[in-house]
């Protein structure tokens, strides 16, 4: 039997009129790792065809960390991409606190990368 994975999701609202940060989000479904799905958030700039850039932030950011360097890699041609981890920014926060929260960051992360176009998958 699974556990249904509660979660907080942060209204756009919130994000709105962000100084220096234009940026709207994208979102993917990712895994919870108990069969259930959480929504992950990323931005991106530059051009769609260009080398990626793929910026990952730390604990307790999200992708508004960077958003004076996402203008500056745009602008020398890089595609830069800014995911906002599991429990961050954007994305999904769960709310169930257990020695498994990492499992499900890091494996929301890697199911976002491999199953997005982002990371060619």
């Amino acid at each position: 039997m699974f556990t249904l994975m509660l979660r907080l999701r942060t209204p756009n609202a919130r994000f709105a009129g962000l100084p220096e940060f234009p940026y709207s989000a994208h979102y993917s479904d990712v895994s919870d790792g108990e069969g259930n799905s959480l929504r992950m958030a990323w931005v991106q700039d530059g051009p769609a065809d260009a080398d990626p850039v793929l910026m990952l932030h730390g604990e307790p950011s999200w992708s508004y960390l960077y958003r004076k360097m996402i203008p500056v890699l745009a602008a020398a041609g890089h595609r830069v991409i800014c995911p906002d981890l599991i429990g961050f920014g954007r994305s999904d926060k769960p709310t169930i606190l257990r020695t498994t929260a990492m499992r499900v960051t890091s494996s929301g992360s890697a199911s976002w990368c491999s199953t997005s176009w982002i990371c060619g998958g």
